[in-house]
C-alpha cells in the first residue's frame, strides 16, 4: 500500500492533465451511487456534514472517500474539507493506496468544473471572477486558467482580507490577480464567474450576467445552500456534473425549482452527455450558460487511479 501526501496529490495531478482523465472517465461511466450525506449536529456553532462517497468499476478499481465539511474551521485556522481516500483492488479488496482526501478533493472538484467549462465558457474568456477565497479557490483558477485564456482575475470573499491574501499569493505566477470588495461590479466585468462559498443567501444575481458569461457554481452543496437567485437560473442555460446529484443536493437548482423559475427538464445535459457527445454545450457567443455541481464518486476514484497510477509508474 502507498500513501500519497497532499504534495504527492499536487505533484501528479497536474490541471490539465487530470482535466483529459476525468473526460475519459464520464465516457466510460462506473459506479457510483448517490453519495451518503448525514449532518452532525453542534449546539455551539455549525453543524458538520459527514460524506460517504463510494465507487468502483466492475472488475476494475473500487475506492472510498470520507470526508467532513466543518464551515466553523474557517475560525479555527482549519481546513473546513478534511479527510481520506482509500483506493482499493477489485478482486482482492486489498487497500492500494491511502490517498489525502482534502487536496484530492480539491483537485478533481475544480478540473471537473474546468472540465465543463471546456464545454460552456466561451473559448475567448479571459476574465475571470472568484467568489470566495478558502481552499478550493486558487484551484478553481489554475484549473479554468488550464482550459481558457484567463489572463485577468478578480477575487471576492466576504472578508476582504482573504481575499487580498490570495491574491497576493497568487501575483506573479502569470495571471493578473486582485481583490475586489465591489462584487456587483467585477460580476458585470466577467467572462466567466467560479463561486466556491457556504452562502445560504444569493452572492450572484442574474441582472449582473453579461451576455456570454458562464456561471461556475461549486458550493452551495445542500438543499439549503445557494449561491445564485433564481435569475441567473432563469436567464441561463443550465449544465450539471449529475442529475441525480444536482437535484437533491444542489441548492441553487432546488430552490429556484421550488420558486417555479426551472424545471428539472430545463437542466440541457449533464457531464456525461457533454463528454460522449450526445448533447452540445455553448451554442453561441451571447447565450449565458450555468453549471451546478455537487461532486460526484466518479470523480475522485479517477483521480485517485492516476495518483496511483503516476506513483508506480516504472515500479
Amino acid at each position: 500500500m502507498i500513501i500519497a501526501s497532499a504534495e504527492q496529490v499536487d505533484a501528479t495531478l497536474g490541471y490539465a492533465d487530470l482535466v483529459a482523465h476525468l473526460r475519459q472517465a464520464f465516457v466510460e461511466g462506473c459506479e457510483a451511487p448517490l453519495r451518503h450525506h448525514h449532518t452532525l449536529a453542534h449546539p455551539n456553532g455549525p453543524d458538520t456534514i459527514l460524506l460517504l462517497m463510494p465507487a468502483w468499476r466492475p472488475g476494475g478499481g473500487v475506492g472510498v472517500k470520507v470526508v467532513t465539511v466543518a464551515p466553523g474551521n474557517a475560525d479555527r485556522d482549519l481546513p473546513s474539507v478534511l479527510g481520506a481516500y482509500l483506493l482499493l483492488d477489485g478482486v482482492t479488496g486489498q487497500v492500494k493506496a491511502q490517498i489525502d482526501g482534502p487536496r484530492l478533493t480539491l483537485r478533481r472538484t475544480a478540473c471537473a468544473s474546468a472540465l465543463a467549462a471546456g464545454y460552456l465558457a466561451r473559448a475567448d474568456a479571459s476574465r475571470m471572477l472568484m467568489v470566495g477565497a478558502g481552499a478550493l479557490a486558487p484551484h478553481l483558477i489554475g484549473a479554468h486558467a488550464a482550459v481558457r485564456p484567463i489572463r485577468e482575475v478578480a477575487i471576492w470573499n466576504r472578508r476582504p482580507e482573504r481575499a487580498e491574501r490570495l491574491a497576493a499569493r497568487l501575483a506573479g505566477q502569470g495571471l493578473n490577480v486582485r481583490a475586489t470588495t465591489d462584487l456587483e461590479a467585477a460580476a458585470r466585468q466577467a467572462d466567466l464567474i467560479a463561486c466556491a462559498t457556504n452562502a445560504t443567501a444569493p452572492l450572484v444575481h442574474g441582472a449582473w450576467l453579461r451576455p456570454g458569461a458562464h456561471l461556475d457554481l461549486v458550493g452551495a452543496f445542500t438543499a439549503e445552500m445557494r449561491e445564485s437567485d433564481d435569475e441567473a437560473v432563469r436567464r441561463a442555460r443550465v449544465f450539471v456534473d449529475t442529475r441525480d446529484g444536482a437535484l437533491s443536493e444542489g441548492g441553487d437548482l432546488i430552490r429556484a425549482i421550488a420558486g417555479g423559475s426551472m424545471t428539472a427538464d430545463d437542466i440541457q445535459a449533464d457531464l456525461f452527455e457533454l463528454c460522449r457527445g450526445d448533447r452540445a454545450g455553448r451554442a453561441g457567443d451571447d447565450e449565458i450558460t450555468l453549471f451546478k455541481s455537487v461532486g460526484t464518486a466518479l470523480e475522485d476514484l479517477a483521480a485517485a487511479e492516476l495518483v496511483f497510477d503516476k506513483l508506480t509508474a516504472g515500479g
